[in-house]
């Protein structure tokens, strides 16, 4: 998941970046009004969380112009100010949560998931798409409560497309909640992880896949109906023989090189 901070104290960015650091979370800073706006609209986010004393706007009143703006990131307040008029000046401009400087670092991530699921309609921390089942509270994955071993990299690709039901997924949007911009290996690693992950979920489902490929753009889950959920559409092929043979084959987006497959090994701690 990707959160952008809006507040000018370099401290709270270090603080807050160290409190999620073992939770699949990146944090990115601006320090104005302005420039949240701006950030929001061009790069994607998961949610928002701001300080509600800004240099150049109240916290609340720039709730207000996000949602004037047509933002709608879910935006939690984390404020120094502790008092009953600030937190409801903030639910009422638009605000999803309201918490107080110093904050619980447990309770913190577990408010932010809560607000993220929300957003996305999902109630409870567990997202179901047919056969498969992200625990978002967990991190873990399961299929007909099988267990699928994923690595961390390999759930943030399955949290994504859970949370983003039914949406197409490029390799930007991959890569940008995987590492944020920092330290970026190439848009193939991609094709690299979702081929790993393709496999795995084959070993427990057999020849139903969630991940679907949507050639030239990216990736989305379906399920047996055509909807977002587990069994993936398939490509016809026909084999060169005695007959005519058709039958079905799973393609990555870009053909898997022998380094692509050195790079996988390589990635199997990631």
């Amino acid at each position: 998941m990707r959160a952008l901070l809006v507040d000018d104290d370099s401290s709270a960015f270090r603080l807050l970046t160290a409190a999620v650091q073992s939770e699949n979370m990146i944090i990115e800073q601006a320090e104005t009004g302005s420039d949240a706006i701006e950030m929001a609209k061009i790069y994607d986010f998961d949610a928002v969380i701001l300080e509600q004393d800004l240099p150049d706007i109240e916290g609340h009143r720039l709730v207000q112009r996000m949602r004037n703006a047509d933002i709608k990131l879910p935006i939690m307040m984390l404020s120094r100010i502790d008092q009953k008029q600030a937190t409801i000046d903030a639910l009422n401009a638009g605000a999803d949560d309201y918490m107080t400087k110093p904050f619980d670092r447990e309770e913190l991530v577990v408010r932010l998931r809560a607000i993220i699921r929300r957003s996305k309609g999902h109630a409870g921390s567990i997202v179901r798409i047919g056969r498969l089942a992200v625990d978002m509270s967990a991190k873990t994955v399961e299929i007909d409560g099988k267990p699928l071993q994923a690595t961390a990299k390999e759930y943030g690709i399955l949290e994504l497309l859970a949370l983003r039901r039914g949406m197409t997924l490029t390799k930007e949007n991959f890569l940008d909640h995987l590492y944020g911009g920092m330290d970026e290996p190439e848009q193939k690693v991609i094709d690299v992880f979702i081929c790993k992950l393709r496999k795995k979920i084959a070993a427990i489902a057999g020849d139903q896949n969630p991940i679907r490929t949507i050639w030239g753009r990216g990736y989305t889950l379906e399920d047996e109906k055509g909807t977002p959920g587990l069994a993936e559409a398939r490509t016809p092929y026909f084999v060169e023989g005695d007959g005519p043979q058709t039958g079905t084959v799973d393609w990555p987006e870009d053909p898997l090189t022998e380094v692509d497959l050195l790079i996988l090994d390589l990635l199997k701690a990631a």
